[in-house]
């Protein structure tokens, strides 16, 4: 195993994309990202699930449409630990190719970027799920919450949030926006790590089992809507 930066492990990456030039592009910028290591490439959902069997990724870079097991059964095999030791899922997809926002993120991913984002970018959100955050990029955020808009039926009405405080409300608002804890830090003008306390406060307040629950119940709140 290749050393970290500080000396620790290095995160392993497994990459999961039928797209050959898409795995040998990212590979190699994380082969020679520091604190990054290559532990492994997939072309299908199910080689994915097995390789992470047998690899124990720390992180699993997951594309959605593959033939066979697509990244959404793949991504709910893992993360229900069917491979073993469950590694951290960030689904990395064509965001106007895809109509399966809502059931990946339900699947158990910890992120969910677009591949049209920069690669420092991907793979700053790597070692950010690694170390046991997550994030929504903004703009898959929104097309969450214009799925939900969208659902048939009467238009949900607002749900009274339980006893949060307003620095609490503040928070939530901006994960509902797609802002990531070091963005919600920079806009309040708090400590990273007071964001972070601020998010898992918000999570067991709101009984939210991941950020994308926290997401939804700032929708359901009314504190966002489809326009921002």
């Amino acid at each position: 195993m290749t050393p970290g930066t500080d000396g620790g492990a290095a995160i392993r990456v497994l990459l999961a994309d039928d797209q050959e030039l898409v795995r040998a592009g990212l590979g190699l910028a994380v082969a020679h990202s520091p604190g990054l290591e290559l532990a492994g490439e997939a072309a299908t959902g199910a080689e994915a699930v097995r390789l992470a069997g047998e690899l124990r990724p720390d992180v699993v870079v997951m594309d959605i449409r593959m033939p066979g097991m697509d990244g959404i059964e793949a991504t709910r095999l893992l993360t229900a630990g069917a491979a073993g030791p469950v590694p951290r899922v960030l689904v990395l997809t064509t965001f106007d190719d895809d109509e399966n926002v809502y059931a990946a993120l339900r699947a158990g991913a910890s992120a969910f970027l677009v591949k049209d984002m920069a690669l420092v970018d991907i793979l700053a959100a790597v070692r950010v799920v690694a170390a046991g955050d997550a994030l929504i990029a903004p703009s898959v955020t929104r097309r969450l919450i214009a799925d939900l808009a969208a659902r048939p039926g009467p238009p949900v009405p607002k749900r009274p949030l339980p006893a949060i405080t307003d620095r609490e409300r503040e928070v939530l608002t901006l994960v509902g926006r797609g802002l990531s804890n070091g963005e919600i830090a920079e806009q309040l003008f708090i400590g990273p790590a007071t964001a972070k306390t601020h998010v898992a406060r918000l999570l067991a307040k709101l009984n939210a089992r991941d950020r994308v629950h926290l997401v939804i119940a700032a929708y359901d709140a009314g504190l966002v809507s489809p326009s921002g």
